[in-house]
């Protein structure tokens, strides 16, 4: 896949003025910014700042949340990877996003669950993390969920609306609540 493949979509980021300003912000709040990110108004680097990075030429859309959930959280977006619109990303230990990936609008990735024992309040039981893992040249359709401890292979595609419980295999296509393979890529 040729570095222009998303040349169509590069061409329409919004002003270069804007986008500089954004990057001077988020470099001032500790942010890891390869050259080239666009990160789009409205888009939140929430809570620790320090624990993000972005990749070169990595674009951040309106509404996106990138969320390390506490000190000791990572987030990592890798070069040319498009997060969509109002998709959300937490981390109470570490997500890492791959290369030339494409997350689409209001995907949801989160890699902890509360606790579940009965007899005690959910919402005071300790979180239990395990980390998510993208490969690179990845393609997340909208409204799709990636559950904690999730590694989605290098080539893969989650369809749309997929909620995603079990490890996808590099280039294999999986859909469905809950997802399952679906078609593999040649």
């Amino acid at each position: 896949m040729s570095q222009d493949a998303n040349a169509q979509m590069r061409a329409h980021l919004p002003s270069s003025v804007l986008m500089r300003w954004r990057y001077v912000i988020a470099k001032l709040r500790g942010v890891k910014l390869a050259p080239s990110v666009s990160i789009f108004s409205k888009a939140k680097l929430l809570r620790y700042p320090r624990n993000i990075s972005l990749g070169k030429s990595a674009v951040i859309k309106s509404g996106a949340h990138i969320c390390p959930c506490n000190a000791n959280a990572i987030i990592s977006i890798g070069d040319r990877t498009t997060i969509g619109f109002y998709t959300f990303i937490y981390a109470s230990s570490t997500i890492s996003i791959g290369h030339d990936c494409m997350i689409a609008p209001f995907v949801y990735m989160v890699d902890s669950d509360h606790g579940i024992q009965a007899g005690l309040p959910m919402n005071s039981q300790a979180n239990k993390s395990k980390p998510i893992h993208i490969g690179d040249d990845v393609w997340i359709g909208a409204h799709s969920v990636i559950l904690a401890g999730i590694t989605v292979g290098s080539g893969s595609i989650v369809a749309a609306g997929a909620v995603v419980r079990e490890n996808v295999q590099p280039n294999t296509i999986v859909g469905g609540v809950p997802a399952s393979v679906i078609g593999v890529r040649k």
